[in-house]
Protein backbone atom coordinates (compact mmCIF):
# COMPACT_ATOMS: atom_id res chain seq x y z
CA UNK A 1 0.00 0.00 0.00
CA UNK A 2 2.81 2.38 0.86
CA UNK A 3 4.57 1.67 -2.43
CA UNK A 4 1.30 2.10 -4.29
CA UNK A 5 1.02 5.57 -2.80
CA UNK A 6 4.69 6.40 -3.42
CA UNK A 7 4.29 5.50 -7.10
CA UNK A 8 1.65 8.20 -7.26
CA UNK A 9 3.65 10.74 -5.26
CA UNK A 10 1.40 10.41 -2.22
CA UNK A 11 2.63 9.68 1.28
CA UNK A 12 0.81 6.83 3.05
CA UNK A 13 0.86 6.50 6.83
CA UNK A 14 -0.51 4.32 9.60
CA UNK A 15 -1.78 6.75 12.23
CA UNK A 16 -3.37 7.08 15.64
CA UNK A 17 -4.36 4.11 17.74
CA UNK A 18 -2.67 1.56 15.49
CA UNK A 19 0.71 3.21 16.06
CA UNK A 20 0.08 3.76 19.77
CA UNK A 21 -0.91 0.15 20.40
CA UNK A 22 1.94 -1.23 18.27
CA UNK A 23 4.40 0.65 20.46
CA UNK A 24 2.64 -0.68 23.56
CA UNK A 25 2.54 -4.24 22.22
CA UNK A 26 -1.28 -4.31 22.27
CA UNK A 27 -3.24 -5.98 19.42
CA UNK A 28 -5.31 -3.52 17.39
CA UNK A 29 -7.34 -4.50 14.35
CA UNK A 30 -9.04 -1.11 13.93
CA UNK A 31 -6.44 0.50 11.70
CA UNK A 32 -6.52 3.95 10.10
CA UNK A 33 -4.49 4.99 7.07
CA UNK A 34 -3.87 8.63 6.19
CA UNK A 35 -3.03 9.56 2.62
CA UNK A 36 -1.47 12.83 1.54
CA UNK A 37 -3.85 13.02 -1.38
CA UNK A 38 -7.48 12.21 -2.27
CA UNK A 39 -8.44 9.05 -0.39
CA UNK A 40 -11.42 7.87 -2.42
CA UNK A 41 -9.77 7.58 -5.89
CA UNK A 42 -6.75 5.94 -4.24
CA UNK A 43 -8.94 3.41 -2.42
CA UNK A 44 -10.98 2.59 -5.53
CA UNK A 45 -7.90 2.03 -7.68
CA UNK A 46 -6.22 -0.08 -4.99
CA UNK A 47 -9.39 -2.15 -4.54
CA UNK A 48 -9.57 -2.87 -8.28
CA UNK A 49 -5.92 -3.88 -8.40
CA UNK A 50 -6.11 -6.16 -5.36
CA UNK A 51 -9.60 -7.55 -5.87
CA UNK A 52 -10.81 -6.03 -2.60
CA UNK A 53 -14.17 -4.48 -1.84
CA UNK A 54 -14.47 -0.77 -1.17
CA UNK A 55 -17.08 1.45 0.46
CA UNK A 56 -16.75 5.21 -0.01
CA UNK A 57 -18.12 8.19 1.91
CA UNK A 58 -17.81 11.17 -0.47
CA UNK A 59 -19.27 13.60 2.06
CA UNK A 60 -16.31 12.98 4.36
CA UNK A 61 -13.70 12.11 1.75
CA UNK A 62 -13.08 8.70 3.31
CA UNK A 63 -13.13 5.08 2.19
CA UNK A 64 -13.05 1.63 3.77
CA UNK A 65 -11.37 -1.37 2.15
CA UNK A 66 -12.47 -4.95 2.87
CA UNK A 67 -10.85 -8.31 2.26
CA UNK A 68 -11.75 -11.54 3.99
CA UNK A 69 -12.50 -10.61 7.64
CA UNK A 70 -10.30 -7.51 7.66
CA UNK A 71 -11.08 -3.87 6.95
CA UNK A 72 -9.09 -0.69 6.70
CA UNK A 73 -10.11 2.98 6.83
CA UNK A 74 -8.40 5.38 4.42
CA UNK A 75 -8.75 9.13 4.85
CA UNK A 76 -7.24 12.20 3.28
CA UNK A 77 -4.78 14.09 5.46
CA UNK A 78 -6.56 17.19 6.65
CA UNK A 79 -6.50 20.15 8.97
CA UNK A 80 -9.36 21.30 11.16
CA UNK A 81 -10.57 24.61 12.54
CA UNK A 82 -13.41 25.31 14.97
CA UNK A 83 -15.67 28.31 14.43
CA UNK A 84 -16.74 28.29 18.08
CA UNK A 85 -16.38 26.05 21.15
CA UNK A 86 -17.92 22.58 20.73
CA UNK A 87 -18.61 23.19 17.03
CA UNK A 88 -18.07 20.41 14.53
CA UNK A 89 -14.77 21.16 12.78
CA UNK A 90 -14.32 22.79 9.41
CA UNK A 91 -12.07 20.48 7.43
CA UNK A 92 -9.71 21.03 4.51
CA UNK A 93 -7.00 18.92 2.90
CA UNK A 94 -3.57 19.17 4.45
CA UNK A 95 -0.30 17.38 5.14
CA UNK A 96 0.36 14.52 7.51
CA UNK A 97 1.69 17.04 10.03
CA UNK A 98 -1.57 18.99 9.77
CA UNK A 99 -3.46 15.76 10.34
CA UNK A 100 -1.47 14.84 13.43
CA UNK A 101 -1.87 18.36 14.83
CA UNK A 102 -5.68 18.05 14.81
CA UNK A 103 -5.74 14.94 17.01
CA UNK A 104 -6.85 14.64 20.61
CA UNK A 105 -3.82 13.43 22.60
CA UNK A 106 -0.10 13.14 22.00
CA UNK A 107 -0.21 9.33 22.19
CA UNK A 108 -2.72 9.36 19.31
CA UNK A 109 -0.76 11.92 17.28
CA UNK A 110 1.93 9.65 15.86
CA UNK A 111 2.27 8.16 12.39
CA UNK A 112 4.38 5.44 10.79
CA UNK A 113 5.42 5.57 7.15
CA UNK A 114 4.35 2.65 4.97
CA UNK A 115 6.56 3.06 1.86
CA UNK A 116 9.36 0.51 1.48
CA UNK A 117 12.26 2.96 1.68
CA UNK A 118 11.11 4.41 5.02
CA UNK A 119 8.79 1.66 6.28
CA UNK A 120 8.01 2.04 9.95
CA UNK A 121 9.70 5.41 10.31
CA UNK A 122 7.93 7.19 13.16
CA UNK A 123 6.59 10.73 12.91
CA UNK A 124 6.12 12.05 16.44
CA UNK A 125 5.94 15.85 16.34
CA UNK A 126 4.15 16.18 19.71
CA UNK A 127 6.12 13.88 21.98
CA UNK A 128 3.69 10.98 21.99
CA UNK A 129 6.33 8.28 22.41
CA UNK A 130 7.74 9.98 25.49
CA UNK A 131 4.23 10.27 26.96
CA UNK A 132 3.70 6.56 26.28
CA UNK A 133 6.84 5.81 28.27
CA UNK A 134 5.68 8.11 31.07
CA UNK A 135 2.11 6.70 30.88
CA UNK A 136 0.57 10.13 30.39
CA UNK A 137 -2.55 11.38 28.61
CA UNK A 138 -1.77 14.88 27.36
CA UNK A 139 -3.63 17.20 24.98
CA UNK A 140 -1.79 18.87 22.14
CA UNK A 141 -2.67 22.47 23.00
CA UNK A 142 -4.47 24.49 25.71
CA UNK A 143 -7.61 24.97 23.60
CA UNK A 144 -8.18 21.27 22.95
CA UNK A 145 -11.07 20.78 25.41
CA UNK A 146 -12.60 24.11 24.44
CA UNK A 147 -12.65 23.11 20.76
CA UNK A 148 -14.01 19.62 21.39
CA UNK A 149 -15.36 18.90 24.89
CA UNK A 150 -15.95 15.24 24.00
CA UNK A 151 -12.20 14.86 24.43
CA UNK A 152 -12.74 15.02 28.20
CA UNK A 153 -14.60 11.72 28.11
CA UNK A 154 -12.08 10.21 25.73
CA UNK A 155 -9.24 11.32 28.01
CA UNK A 156 -10.53 9.33 30.96
CA UNK A 157 -11.46 6.38 28.73
CA UNK A 158 -7.89 6.08 27.48
CA UNK A 159 -6.46 6.84 30.90
CA UNK A 160 -8.37 4.01 32.55
CA UNK A 161 -8.08 1.52 29.69
CA UNK A 162 -4.30 1.89 29.47
CA UNK A 163 -3.61 2.38 33.17
CA UNK A 164 -2.16 5.84 32.46
CA UNK A 165 -2.81 9.14 34.22
CA UNK A 166 -3.79 12.59 33.01
CA UNK A 167 -0.88 14.99 32.67
CA UNK A 168 -1.33 17.57 35.48
CA UNK A 169 -1.78 20.42 32.99
CA UNK A 170 -4.26 18.37 30.97
CA UNK A 171 -6.28 17.58 34.10
CA UNK A 172 -6.28 21.28 35.05
CA UNK A 173 -7.47 22.20 31.56
CA UNK A 174 -10.21 19.57 31.77
CA UNK A 175 -11.48 20.88 35.10
CA UNK A 176 -11.42 24.41 33.71
CA UNK A 177 -13.59 23.53 30.71
CA UNK A 178 -16.32 21.34 32.23
CA UNK A 179 -19.01 23.84 31.24
CA UNK A 180 -18.20 23.04 27.61
CA UNK A 181 -20.02 19.73 28.01
CA UNK A 182 -23.26 21.71 28.22
CA UNK A 183 -22.68 22.91 24.64
CA UNK A 184 -22.64 19.44 23.12
CA UNK A 185 -25.58 17.76 21.46
CA UNK A 186 -27.05 14.71 23.13
CA UNK A 187 -25.94 12.52 20.22
CA UNK A 188 -22.29 13.46 20.66
CA UNK A 189 -22.44 12.88 24.40
CA UNK A 190 -24.19 9.55 23.93
CA UNK A 191 -21.54 8.41 21.46
CA UNK A 192 -18.81 8.93 24.04
CA UNK A 193 -20.79 7.39 26.89
CA UNK A 194 -21.59 4.37 24.73
CA UNK A 195 -17.88 3.92 23.96
CA UNK A 196 -17.16 3.90 27.69
CA UNK A 197 -19.84 1.24 28.21
CA UNK A 198 -18.09 -0.91 25.59
CA UNK A 199 -14.81 -0.93 27.52
CA UNK A 200 -13.70 -4.13 29.23
CA UNK A 201 -14.09 -2.47 32.64
CA UNK A 202 -16.26 0.63 32.13
CA UNK A 203 -16.62 1.21 35.86
CA UNK A 204 -13.02 2.46 35.98
CA UNK A 205 -13.74 5.35 33.61
CA UNK A 206 -17.13 6.06 35.21
CA UNK A 207 -15.66 6.27 38.72
CA UNK A 208 -13.00 8.63 37.38
CA UNK A 209 -15.65 10.70 35.58
CA UNK A 210 -17.62 10.94 38.81
CA UNK A 211 -14.55 12.08 40.72
CA UNK A 212 -13.77 14.78 38.16
CA UNK A 213 -17.35 16.07 38.12
CA UNK A 214 -18.10 15.05 34.52
CA UNK A 215 -21.12 12.82 35.10
CA UNK A 216 -23.29 15.45 36.74
CA UNK A 217 -22.48 17.74 33.82
CA UNK A 218 -23.71 15.11 31.40
CA UNK A 219 -26.98 14.63 33.28
CA UNK A 220 -27.69 15.80 36.86
CA UNK A 221 -29.17 12.49 38.04
CA UNK A 222 -26.31 10.45 36.58
CA UNK A 223 -24.00 9.22 39.35
CA UNK A 224 -21.53 6.42 39.91
CA UNK A 225 -20.05 4.98 43.08
CA UNK A 226 -18.62 1.73 44.42
CA UNK A 227 -22.10 0.16 44.54
CA UNK A 228 -22.43 0.63 40.78
CA UNK A 229 -18.88 -0.66 40.26
CA UNK A 230 -19.68 -3.84 42.21
CA UNK A 231 -22.87 -4.29 40.21
CA UNK A 232 -20.89 -3.99 36.97
CA UNK A 233 -18.60 -6.73 38.25
CA UNK A 234 -21.57 -8.99 39.01
CA UNK A 235 -22.96 -8.27 35.54
CA UNK A 236 -19.87 -9.80 33.95
CA UNK A 237 -20.77 -13.09 35.61
CA UNK A 238 -23.72 -13.17 33.16
CA UNK A 239 -21.53 -13.09 30.04
CA UNK A 240 -22.45 -16.63 29.08
CA UNK A 241 -26.12 -15.72 28.67
CA UNK A 242 -25.80 -13.99 25.27
CA UNK A 243 -26.48 -10.51 26.60
CA UNK A 244 -25.27 -7.19 25.20
CA UNK A 245 -23.03 -6.04 28.04
CA UNK A 246 -23.18 -2.37 27.06
CA UNK A 247 -26.98 -2.55 27.46
CA UNK A 248 -26.70 -4.37 30.80
CA UNK A 249 -24.30 -1.71 32.08
CA UNK A 250 -26.67 1.01 30.90
CA UNK A 251 -29.54 -0.67 32.75
CA UNK A 252 -27.49 -0.69 35.95
CA UNK A 253 -26.74 3.02 35.52
CA UNK A 254 -30.50 3.62 35.39
CA UNK A 255 -31.34 1.36 38.35
CA UNK A 256 -31.61 4.24 40.82
CA UNK A 257 -33.55 6.51 38.46
CA UNK A 258 -37.22 7.19 38.97
CA UNK A 259 -39.47 7.36 35.91
CA UNK A 260 -39.05 11.11 35.38
CA UNK A 261 -35.26 10.86 35.63
CA UNK A 262 -35.17 7.94 33.21
CA UNK A 263 -37.18 9.82 30.60
CA UNK A 264 -35.06 12.92 31.12
CA UNK A 265 -31.91 10.87 30.58
CA UNK A 266 -33.27 9.36 27.37
CA UNK A 267 -34.10 12.84 26.08
CA UNK A 268 -30.79 14.38 27.17
CA UNK A 269 -28.71 11.83 25.28
CA UNK A 270 -31.19 11.35 22.44
CA UNK A 271 -30.66 7.64 22.92
CA UNK A 272 -31.21 5.08 20.16
CA UNK A 273 -34.09 2.63 20.45
CA UNK A 274 -32.23 -0.23 22.12
CA UNK A 275 -30.90 2.06 24.85
CA UNK A 276 -34.27 3.72 25.48
CA UNK A 277 -35.96 0.33 25.73
CA UNK A 278 -33.36 -0.94 28.19
CA UNK A 279 -33.88 1.98 30.56
CA UNK A 280 -37.67 1.86 30.32
CA UNK A 281 -37.72 -1.89 30.90
CA UNK A 282 -35.59 -1.45 34.01
CA UNK A 283 -38.12 1.05 35.36
CA UNK A 284 -41.00 -1.33 34.53
CA UNK A 285 -39.29 -4.24 36.25
CA UNK A 286 -38.70 -2.22 39.42
CA UNK A 287 -42.48 -1.80 39.79
CA UNK A 288 -43.01 -5.50 40.51
CA UNK A 289 -39.75 -6.43 42.25
CA UNK A 290 -41.60 -7.16 45.51
CA UNK A 291 -43.89 -9.67 43.78
CA UNK A 292 -40.96 -11.54 42.25
CA UNK A 293 -39.57 -12.52 45.66
CA UNK A 294 -42.87 -14.06 46.83
CA UNK A 295 -41.86 -17.64 47.80
CA UNK A 296 -45.19 -18.98 46.50
CA UNK A 297 -44.77 -17.47 43.02
CA UNK A 298 -44.14 -20.33 40.53
CA UNK A 299 -41.68 -20.10 37.63
CA UNK A 300 -44.54 -19.73 35.14
CA UNK A 301 -45.81 -16.58 36.84
CA UNK A 302 -42.32 -15.14 37.12
CA UNK A 303 -41.72 -15.82 33.43
CA UNK A 304 -45.07 -14.29 32.51
CA UNK A 305 -44.04 -11.03 34.20
CA UNK A 306 -40.59 -10.96 32.64
CA UNK A 307 -41.12 -12.22 29.10
CA UNK A 308 -42.02 -8.84 27.61
CA UNK A 309 -38.90 -7.16 29.00
CA UNK A 310 -35.50 -7.13 27.31
CA UNK A 311 -33.04 -9.71 28.55
CA UNK A 312 -30.50 -6.94 29.14
CA UNK A 313 -32.84 -5.07 31.50
CA UNK A 314 -33.40 -8.31 33.41
CA UNK A 315 -29.64 -8.88 33.53
CA UNK A 316 -29.15 -5.37 34.88
CA UNK A 317 -31.71 -6.02 37.60
CA UNK A 318 -30.04 -9.32 38.48
CA UNK A 319 -26.70 -7.57 38.89
CA UNK A 320 -28.14 -4.62 40.82
CA UNK A 321 -30.57 -6.51 43.07
CA UNK A 322 -29.85 -6.50 46.80
CA UNK A 323 -32.09 -9.54 47.37
CA UNK A 324 -30.33 -12.91 46.79
CA UNK A 325 -33.75 -14.44 46.06
CA UNK A 326 -34.53 -11.89 43.38
CA UNK A 327 -31.09 -12.25 41.88
CA UNK A 328 -31.38 -16.04 41.76
CA UNK A 329 -34.81 -15.94 40.12
CA UNK A 330 -33.79 -13.41 37.49
CA UNK A 331 -30.66 -15.35 36.63
CA UNK A 332 -32.67 -18.58 36.45
CA UNK A 333 -35.08 -16.93 34.03
CA UNK A 334 -32.21 -15.77 31.82
CA UNK A 335 -30.35 -19.08 31.86
CA UNK A 336 -33.27 -21.55 31.76
CA UNK A 337 -36.88 -20.45 31.95
CA UNK A 338 -36.93 -18.08 28.99
CA UNK A 339 -35.81 -20.91 26.71
CA UNK A 340 -38.54 -23.36 27.75
CA UNK A 341 -41.06 -24.11 24.99
CA UNK A 342 -43.70 -26.81 24.45
CA UNK A 343 -42.82 -29.91 22.46
CA UNK A 344 -46.03 -29.46 20.46
CA UNK A 345 -46.48 -26.87 17.73
CA UNK A 346 -49.57 -24.94 16.72
CA UNK A 347 -50.19 -27.47 13.93
CA UNK A 348 -49.98 -30.30 16.45
CA UNK A 349 -52.58 -28.60 18.64
CA UNK A 350 -54.95 -28.10 15.70
CA UNK A 351 -54.58 -31.77 14.82
CA UNK A 352 -55.61 -32.67 18.36
CA UNK A 353 -58.96 -30.94 17.93
CA UNK A 354 -58.43 -27.37 19.12
CA UNK A 355 -60.27 -24.84 16.93
CA UNK A 356 -58.18 -22.34 14.96
CA UNK A 357 -57.91 -18.91 16.57
CA UNK A 358 -56.89 -17.48 19.91
CA UNK A 359 -57.49 -20.83 21.63
CA UNK A 360 -54.31 -22.20 20.03
CA UNK A 361 -52.23 -19.47 21.64
CA UNK A 362 -53.92 -20.04 24.99
CA UNK A 363 -53.14 -23.77 24.83
CA UNK A 364 -49.50 -23.12 23.94
CA UNK A 365 -49.17 -20.73 26.89
CA UNK A 366 -50.78 -23.31 29.20
CA UNK A 367 -48.38 -26.00 27.99
CA UNK A 368 -45.37 -23.77 28.58
CA UNK A 369 -46.59 -22.86 32.07
CA UNK A 370 -47.07 -26.53 32.91
CA UNK A 371 -43.57 -27.36 31.73
CA UNK A 372 -42.04 -24.45 33.67
CA UNK A 373 -43.76 -25.54 36.86
CA UNK A 374 -42.79 -29.18 36.40
CA UNK A 375 -46.38 -30.44 36.04
CA UNK A 376 -45.57 -32.08 32.72
CA UNK A 377 -42.22 -33.16 31.30
CA UNK A 378 -42.88 -35.22 28.16
CA UNK A 379 -44.52 -34.87 24.75
CA UNK A 380 -47.08 -37.55 25.62
CA UNK A 381 -48.09 -35.62 28.71
CA UNK A 382 -48.54 -32.52 26.56
CA UNK A 383 -50.78 -34.47 24.16
CA UNK A 384 -52.89 -35.69 27.06
CA UNK A 385 -53.16 -32.17 28.44
CA UNK A 386 -54.23 -30.73 25.07
CA UNK A 387 -56.91 -33.42 24.62
CA UNK A 388 -58.26 -32.64 28.06
CA UNK A 389 -58.31 -28.91 27.31
CA UNK A 390 -59.87 -29.46 23.86
CA UNK A 391 -62.80 -31.29 25.43
CA UNK A 392 -63.63 -28.16 27.40
CA UNK A 393 -63.03 -25.48 24.75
Amino acid sequence: MGEWGRSKGQGVYLVGGGVRDALLGIPNYDLDIVLEGPAIPFARELARAKGWKVRTHPRFGTAKLFWEDFSLDIVTARSETYEHPAALPTVKAGTILDDLARRDFTINAMAARLDAASFGQLLDPHGGREDLAEKLIRVLHPGSFRDDPTRMLRAIRYEQRLGFRLHPQTEALLLGHLEGLNLLTGERLWHELDLILQEAFPEKALLRAQGLGLLERLYPALAFDEWFAESFGRARELRGLSLSMRAVYLGILAWRFDEAQSEGCIRRFRMPGWASRTIRDVIRLKRFVAALVDPLLPPSRISERLEKLSAEAIGAAAAAADSPTLRERLERYLSDWRHVAPFLTGDDILALGVRPGKEVGAVLRALRAARLDGRITTRDQEIAMVREMASHL
